[in-house]
């Protein structure tokens, strides 16, 4: 199997995306400083207004900040350590959880996902835009989520994240130190975006440009 080649992009800006998606990344080294109530305000704001499939909106977000112990350490508790050394000391955490079926039919819902994932997306740059960070994580464990945070059933637990400032380095243990965006690896985008037919490179994905190729 072919394994494809990661591209380092350092420089987004220039290729004409949005600065607030040049800008976003994912940092270890959180601040402890309370994210204020209006600006959490409009995370909750921007991950509402989301689009999802028959408009089912079918996003939960179970949220604790670091003012309330219990309910903060109830969420941590479910992060696998390696992330807990690190999360511990953002001022908020976030668990995505979906709704499987369809409000109006009952029906399963395969969409839930996708739109899960459109909605902390679309936290994630709002939190961008006020100056704040997130750094999402696949690494929590669902069981003990449903269990400590009492997720019903008909509800799936999708991922955790950390929301706050950027914060010193020094107390993170075994993590990158630094507070600048490490540069990105990506995939090329002729190995993304097919052109009507799987595994045909898009013509316009070569540098962004137009490519001549045989029909």
């Amino acid at each position: 199997m072919q394994v494809m080649d990661l591209q380092e992009v350092a420089g987004n800006t220039a290729q004409g995306i949005h600065e607030l998606l040049e800008k976003r990344f994912s940092p270890y080294a959180f601040s402890s400083r309370a994210v204020e109530p209006e600006k959490l305000h409009k995370l909750f704001e921007a991950a509402r207004s989301a689009p999802s499939s028959y408009n089912e909106q079918p996003w939960r977000f179970v949220v604790a900040t670091r003012q309330y112990p219990e309910a903060f350490e109830r969420l941590l508790q479910t992060i696998v350590e390696r992330n807990r050394e690190w999360a511990r000391h953002a001022p908020m955490l976030v668990l995505s959880v979906a709704k499987l079926d369809f409000t109006h039919n009952g029906q399963p819902n395969r969409h839930a996902l996708y739109d899960v994932g459109q909605a902390a997306a679309y936290l994630t740059f709002q939190a961008t835009a006020l100056g704040l960070y997130g750094h999402q994580m696949a690494g929590f464990e669902a069981g003990k989520a449903r269990q400590l945070l009492n997720i019903p059933e008909g509800y799936e637990p999708v991922a955790m994240m950390a929301v706050g400032y950027l914060g010193d380095p020094e107390p993170v243990p075994d993590v990158p130190r630094r507070h600048e965006r490490p540069a990105r690896a990506r995939k090329p985008l002729d190995s993304l975006f097919f052109e009507g037919n799987w595994g045909e490179p898009w013509s316009l994905a070569a540098d962004g440009k137009s490519t001549t190729r045989t029909q």
